[in-house]
């Protein structure tokens, strides 16, 4: 068959025309900025989900999953196959949600929480993981009698490297002579992971969950710990430091030090508003590029 260079030229029209292909994730990305934009208000009904597959040129069940995500946000209410989904208003923050609490307090509940979802995402940054050690305790204890059966979780942890000098815990006065507070701390570091990884792995075993657990090692002292749960949660504290005294070995030595379980803890969750949004996202990109840049392969085992 014989094109003529006039139907050539159509059908290229054709072609430039065509809109890219779009991801359920574009939608969502798309209709999110709409409403964080003012272009759709609280309690404005949404086009209908056949309007829009044919205005984003997707199937209809790309924009349900879009739709799904929003409502997920909090952007979106009353999402169903039935009628259109309307823009979710503007809730006051309860205090349960900004409120912070110490580490120790308001860590467990939002991980026992996590283990809800089907597939389990917790990311960590932290001195020595005992926070997420006791912290993950409840959920296994539910998922051992037969409460929770997520079908997945995966574990990453960032810990400082044991081959840097820590900016905290060091000695008051003088060098670690000897070491002694290094080893210390690289004991509680090892210690805590090894149970924290021993816990998760067990989960295999004795309720055939597909469980993940890595650690990869930072080459400085976090001064913040950073909790990153089901990629819509991020908690973040800052390590105070204070002046105490142990007693390491056979000598009794002065360290500043930080108690990381008494850390303050401030929650953010991805659709509580803009900022708490943007701190969700923010948190998840700075971790990512640290575990994939300049942070290595952690080893929890004793060594010289």
């Amino acid at each position: 068959m014989v094109v003529s260079p006039d139907q050539a030229s159509v059908n290229e029209r054709k072609r430039a025309s065509k809109p890219p292909h779009r991801s359920h994730r574009d939608v969502a990305d798309e209709l999110r900025d709409r409403i964080r934009s003012g272009e759709l208000r609280p309690g404005q009904r949404m086009p209908t989900q056949a309007e829009l597959a044919v205005e984003f040129g997707v199937e209809r069940g790309a924009v349900r999953q879009a739709l799904r995500i929003l409502q997920s946000e909090h952007l979106l209410a009353n999402v169903s196959k039935g009628s259109p989904a309307t823009v979710a208003g503007p809730s006051g923050p309860s205090p349960d949600t900004v409120r912070p609490e110490p580490t120790m307090v308001g860590l467990a509940p939002r991980v026992a929480a996590a283990f809800q979802a089907p597939h389990v995402e917790i990311d960590a940054l932290c001195l020595t993981s005992v926070s997420l050690t006791m912290a993950i305790g409840e959920p296994l204890r539910q998922i051992h009698a037969g409460g929770l059966k997520p079908a997945k979780v995966d574990v990453r942890v960032l810990l400082p490297s044991r081959d840097i000098d820590l900016a905290f815990p060091a000695p008051v006065e003088g060098d670690d002579d000897g070491g002694h507070v290094h080893r210390r701390w690289l004991d509680q570091r090892n210690a805590q992971g090894q149970v924290l990884r021993h816990n998760l792995l067990t989960l295999r075993t004795t309720h055939h969950i597909d469980v993940q657990v890595e650690f990869r090692a930072l080459p400085f002292t976090p001064p913040v710990k950073l909790y990153l749960l089901n990629g819509s949660e991020a908690l973040f504290a800052y390590y105070t430091l204070a002046k105490r005294g142990e007693e390491i070995g056979q000598e009794y030595l002065e360290m500043w030090d930080a108690q990381g379980t008494q850390s303050m803890l401030f929650p953010f969750h991805q659709g509580d508003g803009l900022r708490d949004t943007t701190f969700v996202e923010q948190s998840h990109l700075w971790f990512n590029a640290l575990w994939e840049t300049i942070s290595q392969d952690l080893w929890l085992n004793p060594g010289p």
